[in-house]
């Protein structure tokens, strides 16, 4: 028999031994540019139509795209679905407010979006899809994640994710530790808690089944991260790194981005087209709702 859930909380109970990301979904004080990172993922929205294939969608589907950050995967779902809607939630306001003004529902009426916290997902039950890419890794709670998917999902429907796995980015992370021990920045860095949380397949091999999923495929994938050279590599930490770049006055912030940026560069050297190359690890899950 499979164990009762537990009461769903923060989630610190399982941190993670490594952290990193690319996107802001639990707002937790850090400031988003949404225009910015709309500018800067092009991996992200590369894995996203990665994941979208695995949909074959019929055209008719609901469904509910969970951190939908810029909105521009939302709305290539909404265009896939001339019969069916798309909810894109985010818990960042900077996001919603850029993705509304970037796909006006004058252009998609089958799009809407919302601000909503990954851990509060309160809708109706009439999903038949629930999809979230490249966003859970900012959600400490993943029980009360899987909680709201369950609740609004249809019987049948399905729950398709990708994000940050166990060791994604490491080597980036391996660059921002020894730079924050240097003198000018060490003071920024005091106390600060890991502010990813990054899981293996066996804790979604426990939970899902706590939530009413059956599991298809739970796997850690490697993706490769390819940036334009160090300037790149730079405007992705300043766009995505929130939890360590913001903590530096604003004034020392290019200075601090350069120093973690070109310690990257000198361990791992750019490639013969001069691109930086970082070491992702995707967390990917794809269950039914029972």
């Amino acid at each position: 028999m499979t164990p009762a859930p537990p009461a769903t909380g923060s989630g610190r109970e399982h941190p993670a031994t490594d952290s990193g990301g690319d996107a802001l979904r639990a707002s937790r004080g850090f400031e988003w540019d949404a225009a910015a990172y709309a500018a800067n993922s092009a991996s992200q929205l590369a894995w996203a139509r990665e994941l979208i294939s695995k949909l074959s969608l019929a055209g008719s589907e609901r469904i509910l795209d969970v951190g939908c950050g810029d909105g521009k995967i939302s709305a290539e779902l909404a265009r896939a679905l001339p019969g069916g809607s798309v909810t894109g939630i985010d818990a960042s306001p900077q996001m919603i407010r850029f993705a509304r003004a970037a796909f006006p529902a004058r252009t998609l009426p089958n799009l809407q979006f919302r601000v909503m916290d990954a851990r509060e997902i309160r809708l109706p039950s009439v999903f038949d899809i629930v999809f979230s890419n490249a966003a859970l890794h900012w959600v400490d709670d993943h029980r009360a994640f899987l909680q709201g998917a369950s609740r609004c999902l249809r019987p049948g429907g399905r729950l398709l994710v990708s994000c940050g796995g166990k060791g994604n980015a490491h080597d980036v992370f391996v660059s921002f530790r020894a730079e924050m021990r240097l003198k000018p920045w060490r003071p920024f860095f005091r106390k600060i808690e890991k502010p990813y949380f990054f899981f293996t397949p066996a804790a979604y091999e426990l939970w899902l089944p706590w939530f009413g999923f059956t599991a298809r495929e739970i796997r850690l994938a490697d993706k490769d991260m390819a940036l334009a050279g160090a300037a790149g590599l730079a405007a992705w930490l300043r766009t995505t790194w929130h939890p360590y770049i913001q903590r530096v006055p604003e004034q020392m912030r290019e200075d601090f981005i350069a120093a973690v940026a070109s310690r990257y560069v000198a361990r791992h050297p750019l490639d013969r087209g001069g691109r930086a190359h970082v070491c992702m690890v995707r967390l990917e899950i794809d269950a039914m709702k029972n």
